[in-house]
């Protein structure tokens, strides 16, 4: 996890914050915090998706999801780079 959220939008958020308010400890805490905050709604929404959702069904959805956020996310950076030029 430590890997993966190296360089993240976040990480660079709190990295200005920390730079801009000159207080690390305070942005840091709200930072940790937040992470918190999310792993845990996470987690308890994982935990009653597997109550009430087939597994394989939960997989599709997952996938479904990735896959239309990846072409709008996609899609919004190509119409921008078409809209600069």
């Amino acid at each position: 996890m430590f890997l993966a959220e190296l360089g993240d939008k976040t990480q660079l958020a709190t990295l200005l914050l920390s730079a801009q308010s000159g207080r690390p400890i305070p942005v840091f805490a709200g930072a940790a915090l937040a992470l918190i905050s999310t792993s845990l709604v996470g987690v308890l929404l994982g935990q009653w998706l597997s109550r009430h959702v087939a597994p394989r069904t939960l997989e599709r959805l997952a996938g479904s999801l990735m896959l239309v956020l990846g072409l709008w996310i996609g899609g919004r950076a190509l119409l921008h780079l078409l809209m600069t030029n």
